[in-house]
C-alpha cells in the first residue's frame, strides 16, 4: 500500500490540519526509514508545514494571503465560478501543492510544532482529495 487516497472535508476558507490523517497512512505502511509524499489533487487548494500549537499563525496566514490577493480585482477575467475561484488560483500557484516529508524510525520527520495542513482557498465547503505516497526506496 504504498499509495493512498484520502478526502478532507472542509467548511470554508483556511487552514485544515490534517497530520494525524498522514501519521496513520504512514503506520499502516510500516515503513521506518523513507519518504511520505503529499498531493493535493486540486487548483484552488494547496498543503503547508505550518505551526500547530498556536491557532493566530493560521489565522495571521490567512489574513496575510487574503490581503495579498484580494478578491475582485479588475485584472481578473476568470470569473466563472465565483469571485473567490480566481484568487483561489493564485494562492494554490504561491505556496504548493505537493509536500515530501523524511521518515525516520517509523515516524513523520516533523519538528515539535509543526503540522500538515490543506489551505482551502474557496469560501465554500466540500471534500478535497489528498494522494498520500509512503516509500523507502
Amino acid at each position: 500500500m504504498p499509495v493512498k487516497n484520502i478526502s478532507i472535508p472542509v467548511t470554508h476558507q483556511g487552514l485544515f490540519e490534517f497530520t494525524q490523517e498522514v501519521v496513520s497512512v504512514v503506520n499502516e505502511t510500516g515503513v521506518q526509514e523513507g519518504l511520505c509524499v503529499l498531493f493535493v489533487q486540486h487548483t484552488s487548494a494547496s498543503l503547508i508545514i505550518q505551526e500547530n500549537a498556536d491557532s493566530s499563525a493560521k489565522k495571521d496566514l490567512e489574513r496575510w494571503l487574503n490581503r495579498l490577493v484580494p478578491e475582485g480585482d479588475s485584472l481578473y477575467t476568470h470569473r466563472l465560478e465565483g469571485a473567490d475561484d480566481m484568487p483561489a488560483h493564485i494562492k494554490s500557484a504561491l505556496t504548493t501543492t505537493n509536500l515530501a516529508i523524511p521518515i525516520q524510525n517509523g515516524q513523520l520527520a516533523l519538528g515539535t510544532w509543526q503540522g500538515i495542513y490543506l489551505w482551502e482557498h474557496r469560501r465554500h465547503g466540500g471534500q478535497r482529495s489528498i494522494v498520500i505516497y509512503v516509500g523507502n526506496g
